[in-house]
């Protein structure tokens, strides 16, 4: 085999090696870093030699050229459906075994038929087909007979192996199984789309069914989903097992995820129990499902039984209760969060759903609302799945009230907040409404506290969650400047607050009355203002005076600070009740060197940005930053085409590899001393990575 040859079949069996551990098993056994590496060393070498490039790659599953439609598959064996016991109870499962009992002549004297029973998932079904082990063709169910070839969208499912795992693959080798969203996949791609004003997906199943039947494989890509095969279609040149269970063992021995929640066993008991166990933990799994399915187990008598009315005597969906229903909107109210962000909130005429009753559905921002176009009196759809919040997930415009109701306006219905009356905003490219009274709202207490307090703030040792809980809960703190007035003996009746804690703490209070007008500006918790900004607003006005009198082009003119958060900045302190807090965190003795401010800093890395990564040999990230920003430079989180270097140390990760991607000059700890101790000499120890 040849030396090009050979490095790209290793390095393809490895990533997918890698694939199968991350997606399947959800333990990776490498770094995002290492495995960027061993991708981007594959992506050179097809590059270089494009003739061993191979369907089965995994640089094959980004997705190819959009389509304009998609063509008919005929299924060579028709994918039907199974009948559905509605009746919700155990006694379900045993009407099923009566009825394979019935059909095969057993009586009671007969041993139990040996049953697998497994979950129905909530997603679309999917053929995939394999020739001589590589997936050649993938397609949606349709008709049963005839349905869609999605094969370019089917190879963007990670956990969908492209070339089975097998010496002796089949000949022919047709998998049966349900394309879908993890919840957890599903809430963090829609927050995502959230912060980026960007559409939501309705619900894990319709998200699953959208992706595939989408026409651009490169949107499909970007959607997270999964798969978990239950069945064959065509097989050609592999001797099927004896049962169903063995089936599915060996698919996964071929790298074809298959569900562990599973198991086999004989006659009704197993159906019954295994239908109470896993209806008893359905809102704990980490996918939706709507039922169990049970099979015959032994492919024989699954034969025997056949079919009726296209659809087999030997298999039942048994479905558990809907997890959504049809209500009313009574109202829409808002919720205002530990951060500020005002939720919109549905009250629902009462409904049973997913085993509650709901009352209330989370709409979740003012452009939801628009989207699905959420209106008083409405007739919704609501969903609840697991112990996710329940959401309004569509509206039944056939239903909706005549004249039409007028739409929901957050900034309408609430100029000022329901909890302390401080005006709302929202932000340009920000989804959430927001109130202002960051230090003053009650809904914000408890975070404001923890923010203010923290190590990076003003540092007040002691004061964490459970003390906070304590003084918000007991009335003693209402804002920041209350913790200057707090006694020892009102600490020493706090739950696990003994005498030398409470004095201990007080001590801490006292100390962090010193501090610098760039922590106390952090600490005050403004919106988008972070440590560096916080940094960059202290050296440009040097006095918290000149800043709360500071006028919108004033701010512009400070370093890194945008339209955005200028008018975060203008309207916090355009809030009188952050003012009275500010006055009374002085009156406290709360207290700071002042300057005439400094335009621009001199030092050797002014207007240059750095960002760290990985753990340095002597030096903390605090001291590496400290001694940057003394130099004039900024630290950045993240690396762009704007960053100047990054200083690089032990275990560095993707930031090292952005870095390198982009051609940012790279640092270690030695050169970054020495950068700032050269001055202007040009002596920086650049890495050769």
């Amino acid at each position: 085999m040849p030396v090009d040859l050979a490095r790209v079949t290793a390095l393809r069996r490895e990533i997918e090696r890698h694939n199968h551990a991350y997606y399947v098993l959800d333990a990776p056994i490498v770094t995002d870093a290492e495995y960027d590496r061993l991708f981007r060393d594959l992506q050179a070498l097809e590059a270089e030699h494009p003739e061993l490039v191979t369907p089965d790659s995994p640089t094959q599953r980004v997705g190819g050229k959009p389509l304009d439609a998609f063509p008919k598959i005929r299924h060579a064996v028709p994918m039907l459906s199974i009948r559905t016991e509605t009746d919700t109870e155990a006694s379900g499962a045993r009407a099923f075994d009566a009825r394979v009992r019935r059909e095969l002549g057993l009586g009671e004297s007969d041993p139990p038929v040996e049953y697998s029973a497994e979950l129905k998932f909530d997603g679309l079904a999917i053929s995939l087909r394999y020739e001589h082990g590589m997936l050649v063709q993938a397609a949606t169910r349709g008709d049963g007979e005839t349905g869609e070839e999605v094969t370019q969208n089917i190879r963007t499912v990670h956990t969908i192996p492209l070339r089975l795992d097998t010496e002796s693959p089949p000949a022919v080798l047709e998998v049966r199984g349900e394309v879908f969203i993890r919840r957890d996949d599903f809430e963090r791609y829609n927050a995502k789309q959230r912060e980026a004003g960007k559409p939501t997906l309705v619900n894990p199943r319709n998200g699953a069914a959208g992706s595939i039947r989408q026409l651009d494989p490169q949107l499909a890509a970007q959607r997270p989903l999964s798969f978990f095969a239950y069945g064959l279609g065509e097989v050609q040149g592999w001797p099927q097992p004896a049962t169903h269970s063995a089936t599915l063992d060996a698919l996964e021995k071929m790298g074809v995820p298959v569900c562990a929640e599973r198991t086999t066993g004989p006659g009704a008991a197993t159906l019954v129990a295994f239908h109470d166990d896993i209806a008893a933990r359905r809102d704990r799994l980490p996918f939706d499902i709507d039922g169990v399915v049970y099979k015959v187990d032994r492919v024989d008598l699954q034969r025997e039984l056949g079919f009726v009315t296209r659809e087999p005597r030997w298999a039942v969906a048994h479905k558990f209760p809907a997890q959504e229903q049809l209500t009313t909107v009574l109202g829409i109210e808002v919720q205002v969060g530990r951060t500020g962000a005002l939720t919109p909130v549905a009250r629902l005429a009462p409904v049973f759903v997913g085993g509650v009753t709901v009352t209330n559905a989370t709409l979740h921002n003012q452009d939801e609302i628009d989207r699905k176009d959420v209106r008083v009196g409405d007739t919704v759809i609501v969903r609840r799945a697991g112990d996710v919040i329940p959401e309004v997930v569509s509206v039944v415009m056939e239903r909706r009230l005549q004249p039409e109701p007028s739409r929901f306006d957050i900034l309408q219905a609430y100029p000022v907040c329901p909890e302390c009356g401080s005006h709302v905003v929202r932000l340009e490219g920000e989804a959430a409404a927001r109130c202002t009274g960051g230090l003053y709202c009650p809904a914000q207490r408890k975070q404001a506290l923890l923010h203010f307090a923290g190590r990076r703030a003003m540092d007040i040792e002691g004061l964490g969650d459970k003390l906070v809980d304590q003084l918000v809960d007991r009335g003693l703190v209402r804002t920041p400047a209350d913790v200057y007035g707090l006694s020892l003996d009102a600490l020493a009746g706090l739950d696990r607050m003994a005498e030398k804690s409470a004095a201990n703490l007080l001590q801490a209070v006292e100390s962090s009355k010193a501090t610098t007008l760039a922590r106390f500006i952090f600490s005050l918790g403004i919106r988008n203002v972070g440590e560096t900004t916080a940094k960059d607003l202290a050296k440009h006005f040097g006095s918290l005076d000149r800043l709360i009198g500071a006028a919108e082009a004033d701010l512009l003119a400070v370093r890194d600070v945008g339209p955005i958060v200028a008018q975060s900045i203008l309207q916090f302190f355009a809030e009188p009740h952050n003012l009275e807090v500010v006055s009374k965190l002085r009156a406290a003795a709360v207290h700071w060197p002042e300057s005439t401010g400094v335009q621009q800093s001199t030092g050797i890395l002014a207007g240059k940005t750095l960002v760290l990564t990985g753990a340095l040999p002597t030096l903390t990230r605090d001291a590496a930053k400290d001694l940057i920003e003394a130099a004039g430079g900024k630290v950045a989180g993240s690396v762009s085409k704007k960053t100047d270097y990054v200083v690089a140390g032990e275990e560095a990760g993707s930031k090292l590899v952005k870095a390198q991607e982009l051609g940012v000059a790279i640092l270690d700890e030695a050169g970054l001393l020495t950068l700032l101790a050269a001055n202007n000499n040009n002596e920086q120890h650049v890495l050769d990575f």
